[in-house]
């Protein structure tokens, strides 16, 4: 039997298994049907911590419920750094991913920020499938057009509109993420500017569909905005399962600061799960 952990951020969930002791069987296919709501434990990520290696605290490895691999997820880091932090009895945690270091620190009230590293704004970088301007894609469906790109470890698109409750982001969701414009798919955020401070925010997130909240998705859309106009370089991201504080520095950087929850722990046989 193996143990896991079932947390979340502002609702966006995950299991969490430890494999630093020693590999864990995990395949994309199992790692499918362990995040199966139904017939697994459910989730919106799936997450492996491996040995960190070359000053990295922890390696985390990110899987979406289809199994595929995802290189990042902002809500997961500060869970997953804050277990870390309680071993190790230090508040700053180095969290690698295959897209990059992710320094988290514990604030006060329950609260951990992590940096998300620098927003990427070219076209390469988001990636897109031909050169063009990130922050206007010739991209719509119906009266909803006009995203603006970037990349924070995985790409994302944002739609500003301007009344988030007449969105049907389950109708439109599936097929913006596989957009010929997106070789390697996107999430697709809906953000509505409620002030240049305070942003509503619904995702479509790539490989999982509409979640309660994404913490990277919370961070492309502060950049676009910031980006348009619309916003300045720190705003409140409101999301349905809550509330993050996003910081797009002058360096670059973008920080986000939330709360960490567990759910719940339990066993798991990881044999009942096909390979």
């Amino acid at each position: 039997m193996t143990p896991f952990r079932k947390m979340h951020g502002i609702g966006n969930d995950f299991v969490v298994l430890d494999a630093r002791a020693a590999p864990l069987p995990i395949t994309p296919v199992r790692a499918a049907a362990i995040a199966d709501r139904r017939r697994g434990i459910g989730c919106d990520q799936f997450i492996v911590l491996e040995p960190g290696r070359d000053g990295a605290d922890v390696f985390m490895r990110i899987r979406n419920p289809d199994g595929s691999e995802a290189g990042a997820c902002g809500n997961a880091t500060r869970c997953i750094a804050s277990l870390i932090a309680a071993e190790s009895g230090r508040d700053r945690i180095l969290v690698r991913t295959i897209s990059g270091d992710l320094p988290v620190e514990a604030l006060p009230d329950g609260l951990w920020r992590a940096d998300m590293g620098l927003a990427r704004l070219g076209w390469r970088e988001v990636p897109l499938a031909a050169e063009m301007d990130t922050l206007h894609l010739p991209l719509g469906r119906g009266v909803l057009m006009d995203p603006a790109a970037c990349s924070m470890g995985n790409p994302h698109a944002t739609f500003f509109v301007p009344d988030l409750e007449a969105v049907p982001v389950e109708n439109l969701g599936p097929s913006l993420e596989q957009d010929p414009i997106f070789p390697d798919r996107a999430n697709i955020g809906f953000a509505q500017i409620l002030s240049p401070g305070h942003i509503r925010l619904e995702v479509w997130e790539r490989g999982a569909g509409r979640t309660l909240a994404c913490g990277s998705a919370a961070c492309a859309a502060l950049v676009n905005a910031a980006r348009r106009g619309l916003a300045g370089r720190a705003a409140i991201v409101s999301l349905p399962g809550g509330d993050l504080l996003i910081d797009w520095r002058e360096d670059g950087h973008v920080l986000m600061t939330g709360p960490v929850a567990t759910a719940f722990t339990g066993m798991l046989d990881l044999d009942t799960y096909p390979a």
